[in-house]
C-alpha cells in the first residue's frame, strides 16, 4: 500500500518543519509554515524584484540604504549617526553596521562603557551567607528550567545562543508575563522589538514623539541603553542581567532612565 504524505515541510532552508497545514505565498508560490508565513519572515523574493520606489498619491515611500535591502517604508527611518534612511529590521546600527560608528568605535566604546557601567552599579548586590548563596543558586536553576519549557521565541536562534527571561509586559495588558528567549548577541533595541513582535504589543520606537517602549532591570527600574548586547550585559562588572531573571517592558518617555515602583508590576 503506498504512503500517503501529509503535510509538507517549510521552504526556509535553516527551518523545514513539517507543517500539516502549510501556507502558500502568493507571490513567490513557496510553502512555508505558520511561522514563516509572511514575506518578511521568508526573505519573500518576489517581495525583493520590486526595485522602484513605491508611489501612492504623489507620496514616495523611503527605500532602505543597507547594502541590497529592497525594503521600503512610508515614513523616513534616519539613522542619528550616519543620517541615511533604513527599514525598520536595520534601523538599529549594530544592524547596518553604521560606518560613523566604526570611524569613532574606539571613543565610542569607552564613553559607553563608562555610562552602562555606571547605571549598573546602582543594583548594589546583597551579600547573603554559604547557605543562602547555595540555596538561591538551586532556586535559580529550577526557575531556568522552568522557563525552559514554556519560553517562547526565535527558533532559529542555536540552543548556545538562547538566554531566558520572564518578562513582565507593560501595564495594561490583560497577560502579565510570558517567559521568553533571545539571542545573546542581539542589542537590547532589537530584543525590544523581537518582543514586541512576539508579543503583539505596540511599538512605536521609531516615532520621536511617542513614548518608547523599554527593558527595564526588574530589581533597580534601571532602563537598559540599547545599544549594548545582551552578552554584554551578561559579563560586565555588577550586570544587571542574568540568565533566566526577570525583566520589564514599559512605555516611557525618552528621557526616563529609571522605572519607579517596580515592585507594583510583580503583584
Amino acid at each position: 500500500m503506498a504512503e500517503v504524505e501529509v503535510g509538507k515541510q517549510c521552504d526556509v532552508l535553516h527551518c523545514r518543519q513539517l507543517d500539516f497545514l502549510p501556507f502558500v505565498c502568493d507571490v513567490c508560490s513557496g510553502t512555508y509554515c505558520l511561522e514563516h508565513r509572511n514575506k518578511d519572515d521568508h526573505g519573500c523574493s518576489g517581495v525583493l524584484l520590486r526595485k522602484e520606489p513605491v508611489h501612492s498619491e504623489g507620496t514616495s515611500s523611503y527605500s532602505c540604504s543597507y547594502q541590497s535591502c529592497k525594503a521600503n517604508e512610508l515614513v523616513p527611518i534616519i539613522c542619528s549617526e550616519c543620517d541615511k534612511h533604513f527599514c525598520l529590521r536595520h534601523r538599529h546600527q549594530s544592524d547596518h553596521d553604521c560606518e560613523k560608528q566604526r570611524v569613532s568605535k574606539s571613543h565610542l566604546v569607552v564613553t559607553q562603557q563608562s555610562k552602562n557601567e555606571a547605571v549598573a552599579k546602582k543594583a548594589i548586590p546583597v551579600k547573603k551567607g554559604r547557605n543562602g548563596a547555595k540555596n538561591d543558586a538551586t532556586a535559580a536553576k529550577v526557575a531556568l528550567m522552568k522557563l525552559k519549557l514554556h519560553a517562547v521565541g526565535d527558533k532559529s536562534i542555536p540552543q548556545n545562543e538562547r538566554l531566558y527571561f520572564q518578562v513582565v509586559l507593560p501595564k495594561g495588558n490583560k497577560e502579565k508575563s510570558r517567559p521568553m528567549f533571545f539571542c545573546s548577541k542581539w542589542s537590547i533595541g532589537k530584543v525590544v522589538d523581537n518582543a514586541a513582535s512576539l508579543l503583539n504589543l505596540r511599538n512605536d520606537n521609531n516615532i520621536l514623539a511617542s513614548k518608547k517602549l523599554r527593558l527595564c532591570h526588574s530589581e533597580s527600574g534601571n532602563v537598559l541603553p540599547t545599544e549594548n548586547t545582551l552578552e554584554w550585559w551578561m559579563k560586565t562588572t555588577n550586570c544587571p542581567l542574568k540568565n533566566g531573571a526577570t525583566v520589564i517592558l514599559e512605555y516611557l518617555d525618552n528621557d526616563c532612565l529609571i522605572l519607579g515602583n517596580t515592585s507594583s508590576y510583580m503583584e
